[in-house]
Formats: C-alpha cells, structure tokens, sequence
C-alpha cells in the first residue's frame, strides 16, 4: 500500500499508478484544471508518463471566477 497526499487529502493507493490513471481514478476526467506533483507543474502531455510513488504530494488547480 502506498499513500500520497492528493489536494491535501491522504490517498492510499494499491499499487504505482501514472498520473493519468490517478487523475481519472479522483474524477477529473474533463479539462480546466492545472496539476503540480510536488509542487511542480506538469504539462497535460505528459500525464500519462508521470508516476506517482509513496509520499508524493499532488494538487490539482482549478480556475475559479468571481470578481
């Protein structure tokens, strides 16, 4: 088991998934949002090669509208 902290939420994982997989695992299927693992930015191309391992910390970012 490993565990990660997804929007600041501890997330045990039952093996090494891509980026991708956790993204769509978590529901955020759509466009519209920004994603930093780390605190580092990942390009949307590059989802599906990045691994999330034990202890990594990823945040998504979503645009919010208001005045």
């Amino acid at each position: 088991m490993q565990i990660i902290l997804f929007n600041n939420v501890s997330l045990s994982m039952e093996r090494e998934l891509t980026l991708a997989e956790l993204l769509v695992q978590q529901g955020y299927e759509e466009n519209g949002f920004a994603v930093a693992v780390n605190q580092t930015f990942v390009p949307r191309s590059t989802y599906a090669s990045v691994c999330i391992r034990e202890g990594d910390k990823v945040d998504v970012i979503v645009p919010m509208q208001g005045g």
